[in-house]
Order: C-alpha cells, then structure tokens, then sequence
C-alpha cells in the first residue's frame, strides 16, 4: 500500500475538522490574547554602557572519579605533569599514568559589573574528552581568564552533578540528563576588578538592547522631562546622559533614570518560522490588505493487493504473481476566506485557527501571502 499526498497550489484553505496539534494551539492561544504596549522601565529597555558582565574560561582537571575519567589522553596527561608541578611532585619523563579517574574540563563562570576581589562567583564546568561522568569529582585549583588573557578568578571545589550514566556488562547503558556537566556554587573566587568607566566623565551613554529611533526619542524626552536637558540622542541605539561627577548623586540619579516608565514603540511586523520544528510566530504588528485564500489537499491512495495464481494440476503452467490494485481519491478543500483591509493579527488566528491549519498548511499559506503583496512584514526562517 502507497498513500502519496499532494498539495495543490495555494489558493484555497483546508477545512480540517481535527483538532489542531497542540503546539499549534498553545501558540495561537498566546498570540490572540497579546495586548498592545505597555509603559516599561527603562531598566528593562536597555542598560548603561560599561556596566555589563564578562566572560570568563580556564582549563583544568577533575580528580577523584570513579573510574568515569579520561584515561590516558595525551593532553591530560600534560595537564596533570603541570598540576603535579605546581604541588611541588615531578613525574618521571615518559611516564603516562592511568588516569581513569581524572577528566580534563572547560570552565566557564560570568564576572559581574563591579565585582571585587574576595567575593564568590558560580563555574561551570564541562568535560571536554571521554569522560563517561564528573559526578563525585573535584576541580583542582584552576585560573580563569577574560579575553585580555588576564587571570580575574581562580577557581576549585566539589562539583554537583546533575547527570547520571550507568552502564551494564552485556553493554546496555543509561544516561540521565547530562553527566559530562557540572556546576560549583560559589567555586570561583574572584582576584582583579574590571574597570567599567562609569564614573569617568561627565557624560555616561546608555544603550537600548535593540535598535528602535521612537524608542530612544521617548526615552529621552522622559528623562529631559525630570532632569531637563541632560540627555541626547546619539543614534538609533545609544544615548548620552549628563550625571553628576560625585559618585553618591551619580548612582542615585542612575538608579531614578532605570525606574522611569517608557512606553516603547510598537515592534516592525516580523514573521518567524522554525524550519525544525515547524513552529511560527507572528507578532501583532502583522496586517494583511485584501486577499482571499484558500488551500486543498489531494490524497491520491494506492492499495496492492497481490495474489499467488497456481497452475491446473498436470498443466504445463507455472505459478504467477497477479497484481490486484485499488485507487481512491480524496479532494478536501471547497471553502474560501476573504480578509478586508487592515485586517489583523487576531483575524487571521482565527480563521486559520477553527479551520485547523497545521503549522506547514501555515508556512506555506504565510510565504504565498507574502509573494502576492498581501502580507507585509518580515519573514525569518530560523
């Protein structure tokens, strides 16, 4: 048996009585509820300018495994030649020893805005070998660095691992969550301070997370609204505050300017289609001018049914194959929707939505919208 389906051009939508996948419709759901532009903070618009965190990384070893390590990889054993250095025992030249319960790691932590040398920050640490585990391990005192190459924390502890991989002699395994992947509260204490330069000068420029000119403007005339004439626009993503120069008033001005409500400009109209995993998302920006859709399907179904055919007893025939086949048709399709001008986002759910519309019928209906000049906003596949 063969079932072969094949869309036809779109032009006409399918009316679908089933209910739609419930990805389909959790995403739906969310979209028809959405609600115009609310007033923000400007904290959560953007940030100011230097005061971020950073990224730090180091190279280390995991001791203490039960047998889950690397074994004897050449490039751990050159770590643990430089570990048992630093401790003050020299291995033999030439000497690789077994190191099944050692497991060389990737540490990776993010160094706050303003934090100073004492405090503790969170690692996390990643085996980088074949390393079957890192649970019951620990992280040998190891620098980490920014990417100035300079050393900004040192790192060690116990790691908790979430992860757990067993394995039975007849090769039978089972891994749950991640074992290879494990974390240390407090693992890393940290050495040098970043500069942020947020007390150097008068000015201090702030940074929208994206780029929006109605955005920064609004942002802008509310804080020349409470502090007049003490903010500019820049470009489309930066703006230049004048702060106080005293460190007290500066933080204190800066804190009152996060707290400030904007309402941010409505986004552009975007949709975003998941090529993987079939899911889209439209904003409510979307409108469509006049069109009518519709989409069919047409299911072309092959049934085979073969039979044996025997020859007559004492015949000269011999036995046969006879095909027996079986075509069915089915056409689906014989509704039309109009929308009218400026229809929105909420219409368009719906229509599509009660007609139950999966998320390729979706895609596609979206990308022939866009062609004929229907649809008029940005498609980004993902």
């Amino acid at each position: 048996m063969a079932i072969l389906s094949i869309p036809q051009a779109i032009v006409r939508l399918l009316p679908s009585r089933k209910r739609v996948g419930k990805l389909w419709a959790a995403a739906l759901c969310a979209l028809v509820l959405a609600t115009p532009a609310q007033a923000e903070r400007i904290r959560d618009l953007g940030a100011f300018q230097g005061v971020r965190t950073n990224q730090l990384t180091g190279y280390g070893v995991v001791v203490g495994l039960s047998g889950t390590g690397d074994d004897s990889l050449e490039y751990l054993t050159q770590a643990m030649h430089g570990v048992s250095g630093r401790v003050g025992v020299q291995l033999p030249p030439g000497v690789n020893p077994a190191l099944k319960n050692a497991a060389a790691v990737m540490i990776t932590a993010e160094l706050p805005a303003f934090a100073k040398p004492g405090q503790r920050i969170d690692v996390t640490v990643s085996a980088i070998g074949k390393a079957k585990s890192l649970r019951g391990g620990s992280l040998i005192m190891t620098p980490l660095y920014g990417a100035d190459g300079q050393v900004y924390a040192i790192a060690q502890g116990n790691l908790a691992v979430g992860g757990l991989g067993v394995s039975g002699a007849d090769g039978s395994k089972l891994t749950v969550n991640v074992p290879t992947v494990g974390r240390i509260a407090d693992g890393a204490s940290v050495e040098r301070a970043v500069a942020t330069g947020y007390d150097a000068g008068e000015n201090l420029r702030w940074n929208l997370y994206q780029s929006d000119f109605l955005t920064a403007t609004r942002v802008r005339d509310a804080v020349n609204k409470r502090w007049p004439a003490s903010a500019t626009i820049v470009d489309g993503v930066t703006l230049s505050l004048r702060l106080p120069a005293e460190p007290d008033a500066r933080a204190s001005q800066m804190a009152a300017i996060e707290m400030i409500e904007v309402t941010p400009a409505e986004s552009s109209a975007r949709v975003v289609i998941n090529s993987r995993t079939g899911t889209v998302v439209i904003n409510s920006a979307v409108r469509l001018y006049p069109a009518a859709i519709s989409h069919g399907k047409l299911t072309v179904r092959v049934d085979e049914s073969p039979k044996v055919v025997q020859p007559a007893p004492f015949s000269r025939g011999e036995t046969a194959v006879q095909q027996d086949s079986a075509l069915d048709i089915d056409q689906q399709g014989d509704r039309v929707v109009h929308f009218k001008p400026g229809a929105s986002l909420a219409k368009l759910v719906d229509a599509l939505n009660l007609l139950g519309v999966s998320p390729p019928d979706l895609v596609a209906i979206l990308e022939a919208l866009k062609q004929a000049g229907a649809l008029k906003a940005e498609m980004v596949v993902i």
